[in-house]
């Protein structure tokens, strides 16, 4: 018996950039600092910092059954909240494996890294 709900705990840049295409319903959650966001961000993505999402968790509420895909700079911060957030009882959230780093080589080589 599968659960329909359940989602692998990790994802791909290039699922991510399909899911935009398609204008798919998911919450992109940024979780590096307000610098990193500010020097370098995926469009559309929603900034809540590891550091301050046990305070914040409030503001997903109202995406606690939606699709939510983590990412930070390299995949160790984002794969940390992702699994947090599912302890949590957000069944749906993903980690982007690589993070904007990966974004940047793979989907978007315009970006500036560090």
């Amino acid at each position: 018996m599968s659960d329909e709900t359940s989602v692998p705990i990790e994802t791909t840049c290039l699922d991510v950039q399909n899911l935009q295409k398609q204008n798919a319903e998911f919450l992109l959650l940024d979780c590096r600092e307000q610098n990193e966001f500010d020097f370098v961000r995926i469009a559309g993505a929603t900034l809540i910092p590891m550091s301050e999402i046990q305070q914040r968790i409030g503001e997903l509420e109202p995406q606690r059954q939606s699709h939510i895909v983590v990412y930070c700079h390299h995949g160790g911060r984002s794969m940390r909240v992702t699994q947090w957030l599912r302890e949590q009882g957000f069944p749906k959230v993903q980690n982007m494996a690589g993070g904007i780093h990966a974004w940047a080589q793979d989907i978007d080589p315009s970006m500036p890294t560090y």
